[in-house]
């Protein structure tokens, strides 16, 4: 028998340990896991191997999480990926600014798993619905 999956997500994490995380409850839920460890390289994934959303840190080396979002969402082929971010920062104004950045979730840290996989199914569904 083989496994169905539920959809492909890339986690961009910085924390190997937050991946790891991620990647067994997401995993076991029946999502595929592509690992970026930076937004420069999830750029390129994202664009390669289109993923059914995208979860991402905000502070990373280089490339901000913020920086990803606007990426992604002025490109044609990627604008309709949904994006969710997970964060420490949880003013309305870094809300407001990963929002306008093209964010469609923006989980404040600490979160639960299934509050995770509750903001995924959320933007993968309104995905499908628009699409």
């Amino acid at each position: 028998m083989g496994i169905t999956w539920a959809g492909k997500i890339l986690i961009v994490k910085d924390s190997l340990r937050e991946w790891e995380l991620m990647s067994y409850y997401l995993g076991d839920w029946g999502y595929k896991i592509v690992k970026a460890s930076a937004a420069k390289e999830a750029l390129e994934i994202a664009l390669e191997e289109r993923p059914d959303a995208i979860v991402t840190n905000v502070v990373m080396p280089g490339m901000s999480g913020f920086e990803l979002c606007r990426f992604l969402k002025i490109n044609l082929t990627s604008q309709k990926m949904p994006i969710v971010i997970c964060s420490n920062k949880n003013q309305a104004v870094h809300h407001a600014w990963a929002r306008k950045q093209g964010a469609d979730v923006y989980l404040t840290k600490p979160y639960t798993p299934e509050d995770l996989l509750s903001a995924i199914k959320v933007v993968t569904d309104w995905n499908y619905i628009i699409s």
